[in-house]
C-alpha cells in the first residue's frame, strides 16, 4: 500500500494516463526519483545489515531480527505516526525524516558497535517511515491529478518492487566483501532524496492548521473512525485487506516449500523462483494495467481480479512443481496489481481534506498485519500439514471470503456521491473549476458498476 492520496480530478477519462504525462508533472520526478533512492537504500542495507549482525553475533535469531526490525514501527504504531505528517508540511516531514535516518543509519558504520545498540539504531531509525511515506502519499494526490494518480500508483508500486529485488541482490554482493560499505551506500541514498525532495517539490502549508489540533491520539483515533465509519472507504479497505492475505502466502513458505521438492543449490534456485514471481507478477500487472487499460475498464475488473487472486493459488492442492508454484504465484501478483491502484485512487478521492496521512497510516499498518499474519499462520499449519494442502485450502477460503467481498464493493453512484462529498473539503474548492470539484453530471454509461 504505497500510495493513498487525494487527487484533484475525480473524474476518469477514457483514455488511460501515460507515463509521459506522469513524468511531464516536474515534483513527480523529483518524488519518483527520491523514493527510488530510498528503496535501493533500504533494501541494499537490509542484505548488509544481517550479515554484519550475523557476523557479530553468530545468531540466525537475531540475523533475521535486524531484518524483520523495519516491520515494527507499523505495528506497534503506524497510525499515530503517520498522523504527524498532516501537522507539518509534507516536504518538511519527509526531508527531515530522511536526514534524521541519514545520520542514524551512519552510526552502524562505527566499528565496534554492539550487536543489541545496532539494533536499538535500526528500530529508532525505522521509526520515521510512517510519517514519511504518508507525507509522500499525500504529496503525490497533489501533484498528479485524475488519472496521473492511478497511474502514478502503479509506477511507484511496481517500481518499489523491482527495487526490493534489485536491493537485495546488489546489498547482498556488496556485503559478501564489505558489508559496511553499504550501509554508506544507503546513508548517502537518503541525504540524495532529501535533497531532491527539497529542491524538487514545492512548500504547502500543513493540511491540519494548528487550530484543528487536538492531540496525536485523538487525531489518529478520528482516522479510524473515518475509515470504517463510512460505507465507501470501510468497503475499499476491507477489501484491499483482505486481498492481502493470499498473494503473499507462496513467497512466506517459499524456503520451506523448495526444501520439500530438492536440496542443496537446486532447493535455493526453487526459493529464489518462487520468492520473485508475485513481485514480478506484480510489476507486470501494475505497470500494464496502468497502460493499456482505460479507467473504466479497470473499474469493472476489481471484482474479477479480487477473486482471481486467491482462486488461481486454489490447483496448489495437487501439489505441482515449484515452477508452476511460481507462475501461480506469478498470476496472483498480476491480479493484485490489476486491483490495488484502482482501489487506493478511488479511496484516496473519496478522503475528505486533510485526513490524507492518517488515512495513510490506518491502510499500511492494515495492509502490513495481514500479511505478517497469512505468513505466520498458514505457516503454523504448515508445521502441521503438507504445505500444497494448506495454500490449497487456506485459497479456497480466500474465494469465498473475495467472493463476498466483491458482491459488498460500492457501487458507482456511492463512489460519486463519497468523491464529491471529499471535494467540497477542499480549501480551494471554489476556486478550481467543475470539473476538478468531482462529479456533477449524470453518470457516463462506462462507469456502470
Amino acid at each position: 500500500m504505497e500510495a493513498y492520496a487525494v487527487s484533484d480530478e475525480t473524474r476518469p477519462s477514457n483514455r488511460p494516463a501515460t507515463f509521459s504525462e506522469v513524468f511531464g508533472e516536474r515534483e513527480y520526478r523529483a518524488v519518483f526519483a527520491a523514493s527510488l533512492l530510498s528503496w535501493l537504500g533500504d533494501y541494499i542495507s537490509k542484505a548488509a545489515v544481517t550479515v554484519i549482525v550475523y557476523q557479530q553475533s553468530q545468531s540466525v535469531a537475531l540475523s533475521a531480527a535486524a531484518f524483520a526490525i523495519s516491520y515494527l514501527p507499523w505495528l506497534v504504531g503506524g497510525p499515530l505516526l503517520a498522523t504527524l505528517a498532516e501537522r507539518y508540511p509534507y516536504r518538511n516531514v519527509m526531508v527531515c525524516c530522511d536526514l534524521a535516518r541519514m545520520a542514524l543509519i551512519a552510526l552502524i558504520v562505527i566499528p565496534g558497535v554492539p550487536v543489541p545498540v545496532m539494533l536499538v539504531i535500526l528500530f529508532v531509525a525505522t521509526l520515521a517511515n510512517p510519517p514519511s511515506q504518508a507525507a509522500r502519499s499525500a504529496l503525490l494526490a497533489v501533484i498528479l491529478p485524475g488519472d496521473k494518480l492511478v497511474v502514478g500508483l502503479s509506477l511507484n508500486n511496481s517500481v518499489s518492487q523491482a527495487a526490493q529485488v534489485a536491493g537485495y541482490a546488489v546489498g547482498a554482493g556488496i556485503a559478501a566483501f564489505n558489508p559496511r560499505a553499504a550501509i554508506v551506500v544507503d546513508s548517502c541514498t537518503f541525504l540524495a532524496s532529501a535533497l531532491l525532495i527539497w529542491f524538487g517539490t514545492k512548500h504547502r502549508p500543513p493540511a491540519m492548521p494548528e487550530h484543528h489540533r487536538s492531540n496525536l491520539f485523538r487525531e489518529t483515533a478520528e482516522g479510524f473512525r473515518l475509515v470504517f465509519g463510512r460505507p465507501v472507504l470501510r468497503g475499499i479497505a476491507l477489501l484491499v485487506f483482505s486481498a492481502m492475505l493470499f498473494s503473499i502466502v507462496p513467497e512466506g513458505l517459499a524456503a520451506a516449500w523448495a526444501q520439500e521438492k530438492a536440496e542443496g543449490t537446486a532447493a535455493g534456485a526453487y526459493q529464489a523462483l518462487i520468492m520473485a514471481a508475485n513481485p514480478l507478477g506484480f510489476i507486470i500487472g501494475g505497470l500494464a494495467m496502468a497502460r493499456l487499460v482505460p479507467p473504466h475498464v479497470r473499474r469493472r475488473l476489481v471484482r474479477p481480479f479480487a477473486v482471481i487472486s486467491p482462486l488461481i493459488l486454489v490447483p496448489s492442492l495437487l501439489n505441482p512443481s515449484p515452477v508452476w508454484v511460481a507462475v501461480l504465484a506469478a498470476i496472483s501478483g498480476f491480479a493484485v496489481a490489476g486491483l490495488m491502484p484502482v482501489a487506493n485512487g478511488l479511496f484516496v478521492q473519496a478522503l475528505p481534506h486533510g485526513y490524507r496521512a492518517r488515512a495513510f497510516g490506518v491502510m499500511a499498518t492494515g495492509v502490513q498485519l495481514m500479511q505478517g499474519a497469512a505468513v505466520l499462520i498458514t505457516g503454523v499449519l504448515a508445521e502441521h500439514f503438507e504445505i500444497p494442502l494448506v495454500v490449497g485450502v487456506w485459497s479456497i477460503g480466500g474465494v469465498a471470503l473475495m467472493l463476498f467481498m466483491a458482491s459488498s464493493w460500492p457501487n458507482t453512484h456511492q463512489f460519486d456521491v463519497a468523491i464529491a462529498e471529499a471535494a467540497k473539503s477542499h480549501p480551494d474548492a471554489e476556486e478550481r473549476p467543475p470539473a476538478q470539484r468531482g462529479p456533477s453530471s449524470p453518470r457516463p454509461a462506462h462507469a456502470q458498476p
